[in-house]
């Protein structure tokens, strides 16, 4: 699952196209084949996407994934869209998913499937030109340039965000090379490896990432890496970890791709932090810090809550 903070740019949806435009913004790319859950209200109101399921058999445990957080959090309101090529399987989610949150006092005040550059309503009382199909461009939509011009980046697709940290081989190659005979950094190193690289122009050298990525197997010196960072700071390291994780050899991936997943969750990227969450389980399934991070994400638990888990170190920024 995919989740995002509320978003800060005031968008005020009073329509479908309006719903259709925000979703894009609110969780970082364009879906497909997938359910998005739009809050209203609560405690602290959250955006969320998760996996349509392969079949009407995996529907519970797709609506029960999105209950839980829904619950913790005691939303009263909130909007789906099911973006599917699927009808049977969309219709079938869509209606459980109203049937389930409607049940556990949660108003569902909307359910949109999108296929095809359409979407179609699915719950009773709205037009009749509306469960048809009603084309729909977002490109166009006043939220889309107003997204651009609040700094916020927008990618066709999961996959294209998972692009923009996906292996390099060349760079890894050049990483390994240095890797003979090096040891890792010492923590006072690691922390200002971070810090004087996170803002500079120019990328770190292959030696600084191989001795970087070699540091963080180790979970003391992996802790180093994060444990003060604040979530003014943390936007500002996503390009520095996104290239580290590009370049380290796959074999030592896990520990730059998780502390990118924590840096992704604090700045409010949870897409972002689920794409790296995935690189390091691809090598380590079992990564304790990929498994934090994906626990933080599958309860939306917010990033403001940072300064409560962790004490930021004395002094730093």
């Amino acid at each position: 699952m995919t989740n995002s903070p509320t978003d800060p740019l005031q968008m005020r949806a009073s329509c479908p196209e309006d719903l259709l435009a925000f979703v894009p913004v609110a969780i970082g790319f364009t879906p497909s084949e997938s359910v998005v859950m739009l809050t209203v209200d609560g405690t602290r109101p959250f955006h969320a996407r998760i996996d349509l399921p392969g079949d009407e058999c995996d529907v519970r445990e797709v609506v029960e994934a999105l209950l839980r957080p829904a619950r913790v959090h005691r939303l009263r309101r909130v909007v789906f869209v099911v973006y599917a090529d699927n009808t049977l399987v969309a219709d079938e989610t869509a209606w459980s998913l109203h049937a389930t949150f409607t049940e556990h006092a949660i108003d569902v005040l909307d359910v949109l499937r999108v296929h095809d550059d359409h979407y179609f309503a699915v719950l009773p009382g709205r037009p009749a030109t509306a469960y048809d199909g009603v084309s729909f461009d977002v490109g166009s939509h006043p939220f889309a340039a107003q997204s651009v011009f609040g700094g916020r980046v927008t990618h066709a697709s999961r996959q294209a965000l998972a692009d923009t940290i996906a292996h390099d081989a060349a760079g890894a190659e050049a990483v390994s090379s240095t890797l003979t005979g090096s040891a890792p950094l010492t923590a006072e190193q690691l922390r200002r490896v971070v810090h004087e690289h996170a803002d500079a122009p120019c990328p770190p050298s292959p030696e600084l990432v191989g001795a970087l990525a070699l540091s963080l197997t180790q979970g003391s010196l992996r802790d180093e890496a994060w444990r003060w960072l604040t979530r003014s700071r943390a936007r500002e390291h996503l390009g520095f970890w996104s290239d580290i994780v590009r370049r380290t050899p796959l074999a030592l991936v896990p520990g730059p791709a998780a502390v990118l997943a924590l840096t992704a969750w604090l700045a409010g990227e949870g897409a972002l932090a689920w794409c790296a969450v995935d690189r390091a389980r691809e090598v380590d399934p079992a990564h304790s810090l990929a498994q934090l991070v994906a626990d933080l994400l599958m309860s939306a638990t917010p990033p403001e809550t940072w300064s409560q888990m962790v004490a930021p170190v004395e002094g730093v920024a």
